[in-house]
């Protein structure tokens, strides 16, 4: 007699792709939308930041940024690979770092860098703050969960 294929395999719990795929899935969504507030954000603030300037200006930096996380949030929603999500975490844990470390440390001028030391937790910073937050808590989830190709199960 034929063995069962409808059966689960010993140890796994039915049910338990599909909770991972919609784990995921949501993971995807909150990586998204903070890389989509974070680019927001820095999108509309950039302007303000023009006049700060070595070679390079904050105005620009923050463009950079913005496009950065435009493009993370796109790759970690469309594409769904492993790599997007690794470059999605990059973008918002390099944010994020980049944000408290000119809160709390006056670096100065680094080369072609500007003085972009900002102590204070201004509404913008915060929601900023927040966004890359979540999405470096999300890609991480995404990191660290890989999802199994369809058909494949653990022996």
């Amino acid at each position: 007699m034929a063995p069962d294929s409808s059966a689960p395999e010993h140890g796994s719990v039915p049910g338990r792709g599909r909770a991972r795929r919609v784990a995921r899935g949501i993971a995807r969504v909150l990586a998204a939308a903070g890389l989509a507030v974070d680019a927001a954000v820095h999108a509309r603030l950039a302007s303000q930041y023009d006049a700060v300037t070595a070679t390079i200006g904050q105005g620009t930096l923050f463009r950079v940024e913005a496009v950065l996380a435009a493009i993370a949030a796109l790759l970690v929603l469309v594409w769904r690979r492993p790599a997007a999500d690794l470059f999605a975490w990059l973008v918002a844990t390099g944010g994020l770092a980049l944000l408290l470390l000119y809160t709390y440390v006056d670096v100065g001028t680094l080369g072609p860098v500007p003085n972009m030391y900002e102590p204070a937790w201004i509404r913008d910073k915060k929601i900023a703050a927040l966004a890359q937050a979540v999405a470096v808590l999300a890609t991480v989830f995404l990191l660290f969960t890989r999802a199994r190709p369809p058909g494949r199960h653990r022996r």
